[in-house]
């Protein structure tokens, strides 16, 4: 009786943890896949890969956009490298265009998320993929999936370009500004590549250099302060005949305060 006790509870263990690993290797959901998104924008960039970053807010990251022109791909693994492993990366808005226009939903793809990447089966590998993604505050990281021409755009009113809080990486990139917004453009990278954000809102550079400024200020006041109290305190001193060089005899008087 007690072995088969034993025995069904380490059966109902064996069920839990498989159950548990299902559950978090399960993929993604059909409602993630299929979410909402407009790429009409991107889809008519003529880069390889175009990519639109948007700003977060003081709580949440930031989103992105991005459009893959597949040219000969027929499967994408997509993942994030960490200090430790690769992770299979978290997308959702998914869609798939044929190369004749018509459009697929990501419940509709043959997509799979396992330990280290979520790959991303598509039925013609001339078509086009889409699909979006959380990215951090003020910066945006994502490995090169597809060789060719990348196109960035980062959010309205920030830049890259100052070096102090500013990163752009890999170089050989070219950088315009449309419409108010950044664009960094590469011609050609590989899948070894990685691109690496930092960038920083314009109006946030005077109010540094005001910080500064004003940090400069206040300490300049202070040691001011300081020396014109010290100055005031060694007066006071020699007055009253405190401040006294007791190796000093040339004269072979009393002190000072005793004459």
């Amino acid at each position: 009786m007690n072995r088969r006790l034993v025995l069904a509870t380490i059966a109902i263990a064996l069920l839990a943890t498989v159950a548990g690993c299902t559950a978090f290797f399960g993929g993604i959901s059909d409602e993630q896949l299929d979410r909402e998104q407009e790429y009409d924008d991107l889809r008519d960039s003529e880069a390889d890969v175009a990519i639109d970053v948007e700003d977060g807010s003081l709580i949440d990251g930031g989103e992105y956009r991005a459009v893959y022109d597949l040219d000969g791909t027929q499967e994408l693994s997509l993942y994030r490298s960490t200090i430790y492993r690769d992770e299979p990366l978290e997308i959702y808005s998914v869609r798939y265009w044929y190369p004749n226009g018509t459009e697929m939903t990501g419940s509709e793809l043959d997509i799979e998320q396992g330990r280290s990447e979520t790959t991303v089966h598509v039925p013609d590998e001339n078509g086009t993929l889409a699909f979006s993604g959380e990215t951090g505050r003020k910066t945006f990281r994502l490995p090169v999936y597809v060789q060719g021409s990348h196109e960035v755009t980062i959010p309205e009113g920030h830049r890259t370009s100052n070096f102090l809080f500013g990163d752009v990486s890999p170089n050989g990139y070219e950088r315009e500004v449309v419409d108010g917004q950044e664009r960094l453009r590469w011609d050609d990278l590989d899948t070894d590549d990685t691109i690496s954000l930092r960038y920083y809102l314009t109006r946030d550079i005077p109010l540094f250099l005001g910080l500064v400024g004003t940090v400069f200020l206040l300490g300049g006041v202070g040691v001011a302060y300081y020396y014109r109290q010290v100055k005031r305190l060694r007066e006071q001193r020699e007055e009253f005949g405190v401040d006294v060089d007791v190796d000093d005899d040339s004269d072979g008087g009393p002190p000072p305060g005793l004459r």
